[in-house]
């Protein structure tokens, strides 16, 4: 069924007058019932029935206006969304990601994303998963980034990608050649780690069943990039997932080796946004090339 006929259907459905559906829908009354017989011929079923005041729904009718009505509402939804996206100017979308995406991942997203909407706007802040929980929970920031071994009732995960935790280690390191090591096997090797790890509050050390006690730490820093140098001078070595570090594993600056350790095998990342909010238009589209993306990369 075509839309005008969908139309034709509807307005005769709701006046119960073929006459003053026509004049409504300024057509002729022939030209309605023209198309109501020629559907009730097609269908071998009446879809109205003539009564003194006018006429009234069959109960096949009934099925076949409910569905013009669902169809017209879709059509109308989906044209909105249409012009949504062509007329799309303007816009600002806060991210609350990990800083291990800041460097290769999320920039490239933006960069594709900023081709096709040149006039949208970005504020990037860089926290840990409990923070970009908190931060998209109360809707302060449109899109979290993150892993997904937490769960929150005000947010909702829309998409999700392995991310195991690994050895990062120097190309020329004892443990690279390794297809796996456990966390005995680093015991010797001094770790370079973030600052809030020094508080037990990174996602390793909340892991009840992860004892690091018989590792030591070298280095702390809360800069991604300054654990990358610390590790590639030979400093320590550090544990990771491989998201940071892809350039330098591609370049074979460091080696990114996987551990035994099942519990840290588990890991995902996580695209999440609240589950109180529907996400505007900007939004929603940046989130699906967040997705996009995901599916072709390979963290594990």
């Amino acid at each position: 069924m075509h839309h005008q006929l969908l139309r034709y259907l509807d307005e005769v459905a709701s006046q119960g007058s073929i006459r003053k559906a026509a004049n409504v829908l300024n057509v002729s009354s022939s030209a309605v019932n023209r198309q109501i017989l020629k559907l009730e011929e097609d269908f071998g079923i009446k879809l109205f029935s003539r009564i003194p005041e006018g006429i009234e729904l069959t109960e096949a009718g009934r099925l076949v206006v409910e569905h013009c009505r669902n169809t017209i509402y879709d059509f109308k939804s989906m044209r909105a969304a249409i012009e949504d996206i062509r007329d799309l100017r303007s816009g600002h979308i806060v991210i609350s990601t990990l800083d291990s995406l800041i460097f290769d991942f999320l920039p490239k997203v933006i960069a594709t994303f900023s081709k096709e909407y040149p006039s949208i706007s970005y504020s990037v802040k860089t926290a840990g998963l409990d923070d970009s929980l908190r931060r998209v929970a109360k809707n302060k920031a449109d899109i979290g980034i993150g892993f997904s071994r937490w769960t929150h009732p005000d947010v909702r995960v829309m998409a999700e990608k392995p991310s195991p935790f690994g050895l990062i280690v120097p190309t020329n390191h004892p443990l690279a050649s390794k297809p796996y090591v456990s966390l005995n096997d680093c015991v010797g090797f001094p770790l370079v780690r973030t600052t809030d790890a020094r508080g037990r509050t990174s996602v390793i050390d909340q892991e009840p069943s992860v004892d690091l006690s018989s590792l030591s730490t070298i280095f702390y820093t809360n800069s991604l990039l300054m654990a990358k140098r610390a590790i590639t001078e030979g400093l320590g070595i550090g544990l990771y997932t491989k998201i940071g570090f892809m350039q330098d594993i591609r370049e074979k600056k460091l080696v990114f080796v996987p551990l035994a350790e099942s519990v840290l095998k588990d890991y995902k990342i996580s695209v999440f946004i609240s589950s109180h909010k529907s996400p505007d238009t900007p939004t929603r589209l940046f989130m699906k090339l967040i997705e996009k993306n995901l599916r072709s990369v390979d963290f594990t």
